[in-house]
């Protein structure tokens, strides 16, 4: 899927009034993104972490409606990594947000998007869902990604967590400004040269 493709898939999204979702997954953990920061002159600020490399997986999706008017943020939270059953089930929870809505996905080329066990899924859910892949090395396309940078470089930026759990707080915090401030949403699709 290439910026042309888009209207392709808009029409298709009016047409069915539906949403366009874009979709990627992300990682964080106690060892915190360095972001610059003030600090009283002559006094270096330093960030103390615990270097455990114990980490949570995010997966996270921005939704468009079919008429550019309205955006959703929805997101999952797991110890570990993703693969496909765990995806599976995101979607599955997806379906039950969007209520029958028709939605046409775009995301990766994740190895566990093009599973198997998923392609099985997702063949399952023609009624409702439609898979687009972007095109490889092409994480520019994605506003997924400005949201990720957006929560990294405020609620995780030089942040000592002391347990995961600390980061999951944190990661939430985020995603609760996001969705609290539509605008960012559309911000993150306007960074990639796309629109509406």
């Amino acid at each position: 899927m290439d910026r042309g493709d888009l209207a392709v898939h808009k029409k298709k999204a009016r047409r069915k009034q539906g949403w366009i979702v874009f979709q990627d997954e992300s990682g964080a953990s106690q060892k915190p993104p360095l972001r610059r920061t003030w600090a009283p002159k002559g006094q270096t600020p330093v960030v103390v972490h615990s270097y455990k490399w114990d980490k949570l997986s995010i997966s996270a999706t921005i939704a468009y409606r079919w008429d550019g008017k309205r955006s959703r943020v929805y997101f999952d939270i797991i110890p570990g990594s993703y693969d496909a059953a765990k995806l599976i089930e995101f979607l599955k929870e997806l379906k039950r947000h969007f209520r029958g809505e028709y939605v046409i996905l775009v995301w990766d080329g994740l190895p566990a998007h093009k599973s198997a066990e998923m392609n099985a899924f997702l063949e399952s859910q023609h009624d409702w869902l439609q898979v687009e892949r972007l095109p490889g090395y092409a994480p520019d396309l994605n506003p997924v990604e400005g949201l990720w940078g957006n929560i990294k470089g405020q609620e995780l930026a030089n942040l000592s967590a002391d347990d995961l759990g600390e980061v999951a707080d944190a990661v939430k915090t985020g995603f609760e400004r996001v969705q609290t401030y539509r605008q960012l949403t559309f911000g993150f699709l306007e960074e990639t040269g796309l629109s509406f």
